[in-house]
């Protein structure tokens, strides 16, 4: 499988037209968009919908934006929380597995993309991820 995935905070630098990063993110968007397919997954789905009342505009606003809904396969579900494990070990303080791990996991898992602006904790639980990052 071809293509990236988009981290919510990318797709929120523009629809909340943040002033440090919405141009890089939209450049990016732009950038990737011509080249390949851009994914988002049930768990970027809902951290995106905080900006929108209705879930017809969230539904626009995906399908204006050209992104494709990946379901998270099993195999990601596994290596999440397996993830989650170490991020414990290492004193991690956090009572549940966190999105990025859900996000990362399933980056790792299809082999594909990942645009974000979070280095560390893919770079440290899903070191193959191949990361575009600023």
């Amino acid at each position: 499988m071809k293509g990236v995935l988009v981290d919510s905070n990318i797709i929120l630098d523009i629809f909340l037209n943040d002033l440090k990063w919405a141009d890089w993110s939209e450049s990016k968007l732009e950038e990737y968009s011509v080249q390949t397919s851009l994914y988002i997954n049930s768990i970027i789905y809902s951290e995106i919908s905080i900006v929108f009342e209705l879930i017809e505009d969230l539904e626009s606003a995906i399908s204006r934006a050209g992104f494709q809904i990946l379901e998270i396969p099993k195999e990601a579900l596994f290596l999440a929380g397996k993830a989650y494990v170490k991020y414990k070990r290492r004193k991690g303080v956090k009572s549940t597995p966190l999105p990025d791990f859900f996000i990362g996991a399933q980056a790792a898992v299809l082999d594909i993309k990942l645009l974000t602006r979070d280095v560390s904790r893919y770079q440290s639980y899903f070191p193959t991820v191949k990361l575009i990052t600023p």
